[in-house]
């Protein structure tokens, strides 16, 4: 009888046990629940919920003050928005409408009546030229490093289709000289400007290498080679401004490009063992 009786106990103490173990782990689930919607999922791995369905006064305070930039380039989107859609079209009789020449008019006028000053300019534009070829070259040869090299072929490589697919009108007012690059007064393409594209990708390596006072002085150099393209019409204003972004992008893809040639499975160099990826 008290055999049965003890029994009966046991069991009914087993039996609690695991319904309290049952609770705690009923418990420990809800808490991480709630920690997850309490750090918006981010940190278990979970979607954090739509930006839309958070929208309030201190959520937006809250984005104001953390991505000003953001918010400044929301802004300017409808700002553009309203100007494309309200701005007068340049006629197909008239010239195009290049506000880097607009401000760079009194200066082209200058140069136009000073002839020797403008080569001796576009000579000095020639040496930067050839300095940033040098730099480049030297980077591979001496160094041992093609980043700056790759950037540079797909560079020249992608501005050669672009220039083929639109040429576009030489500007009214060109001052050319038979010593700016390329020397001999030769055609070239207007879209987009290897100078400034040239310029960037040996800038972007020195500052990648620590070289930052050579990488200042070629920012430098080439603010004022940008300069003397509008002046003497060289380039439109986009040629310029996008050479800019085509020398951070091809330097950026060039480095994508070593990646995947020293993850290849060629024990960790590209198929010709030349040991440029290792």
């Amino acid at each position: 009888m008290q055999q049965n009786r003890g029994s009966a106990i046991n069991h009914l103490h087993l039996r609690q046990m695991a319904k309290d173990a049952t609770l705690s782990r009923r418990a420990a689930k809800e808490g991480r629940e709630q920690m997850m919607n309490d750090n918006g999922g981010e940190k278990m791995g979970r979607t954090p919920p739509a930006a839309g369905m958070r929208w309030s006064l201190s959520y937006i305070v809250c984005l104001l003050g953390q991505h000003p930039l953001l918010c400044l380039f929301g802004l300017s989107l409808l700002f553009f928005m309203g100007v494309e859609y309200t701005i007068r079209m340049i006629p197909s009789t008239s010239p195009p409408f290049d506000i880097g020449f607009v401000l760079t008019h009194s200066l082209n006028n200058f140069l136009s009546t000073h002839p020797f000053l403008n080569s001796v300019l576009a000579a000095l534009n020639t040496v930067f030229v050839v300095m940033q070829t040098t730099y480049i070259i030297w980077t591979l040869l001496m160094e041992g490093r093609p980043r700056a090299t790759i950037s540079a072929l797909f560079m020249f490589t992608c501005r050669g289709i672009l220039g083929c697919s639109t040429q576009l009108p030489l500007p009214k007012g060109f001052l050319g000289s038979g010593v700016d690059f390329p020397v001999g007064n030769v055609s070239f393409f207007l879209f987009f400007s290897g100078h400034v594209a040239g310029s960037v990708i040996a800038s972007v390596d020195m500052r990648r290498m620590k070289r930052y006072q050579m990488a200042r002085c070629f920012d430098a150099l080439n603010a004022l080679q940008a300069l003397r393209l509008l002046a003497t019409r060289g380039h439109y204003t986009i040629d310029l401004a996008v050479g800019v972004g085509a020398g951070l992008l091809f330097d950026s893809l060039a480095g994508k490009y070593e990646e995947g040639s020293a993850k290849s499975k060629h024990g960790g160099s590209c198929c010709c063992n030349c040991g440029f990826f290792t």
